[in-house]
């Protein structure tokens, strides 16, 4: 081989990925809130049916999981655009 061919070979772009440990990071953090939202969602109904069960109506379900839930996506879409590359000037 020759020694143009050599340092060719050396000089080969190392493939990187594109997400970094921070973005793996606030993605598992997402998945977290997003998985709590849904826990919290779960449950509330009746093994009767013909007898209503009025907790299927309270702030936990109604406001408060569909709102983890949504943090979460939002989360889930900033790590997505997260730029772990770029340099902070100072």
């Amino acid at each position: 081989m020759s020694q143009k061919q050599k340092n060719k070979q050396s000089q080969a772009p190392k493939p990187e990925f594109i997400f970094q440990r921070r973005n793996y990071l606030f993605m598992f953090i997402g998945l977290a809130c997003m998985a709590l939202g849904f826990i919290l969602m779960s449950g509330g109904g009746s093994d009767d049916p013909n007898v209503f069960n009025p907790d299927i109506y309270n702030f936990r379900r109604i406001r408060l999981a569909p709102t983890l839930v949504l943090i979460g996506l939002g989360i889930e879409i900033y790590a997505i655009l997260l730029n772990p590359h770029k340099k902070k000037n100072n």
